[in-house]
C-alpha cells in the first residue's frame, strides 16, 4: 500500500541536518551570547544594588533627622 507524499505548508522546505562546522559555529555563538547576557545581567544587578544602597542611606538620613513619631495616639487608633 502506498501513501501519498506528506503535504507541507506553503514556503516550508525540508531542512538538512547541520554539518559539523555549522554545529561548532552555533555552539561558539551560543557561548558568546550567553556571556553577553550574563554581562548585561551583572551590570543591571550592580546598578540595582547601588540604587538600593543609595535609597537606604537617604532613608536612614531622613529618619535620623526627623523626630520620632508620637506613639500614644497611633496605638489607640489601631485598637478601635
Amino acid at each position: 500500500m502506498s501513501y501519498p507524499p506528506a503535504r507541507r505548508a506553503e514556503g516550508e522546505e525540508m531542512t538538512k541536518p547541520p554539518t559539523k562546522a555549522e554545529r561548532e559555529a552555533h555552539k561558539a555563538f551560543r557561548q558568546v551570547d550567553a556571556k553577553k547576557a550574563m554581562t548585561e545581567h551583572d551590570i543591571a544587578q550592580e546598578a540595582f544594588s547601588n540604587n538600593r544602597e543609595r535609597l537606604k542611606e537617604e532613608r536612614l538620613a531622613r529618619e535620623a533627622a526627623a523626630p520620632p513619631p508620637p506613639k500614644g495616639k497611633a496605638s489607640k487608633a489601631k485598637e478601635k
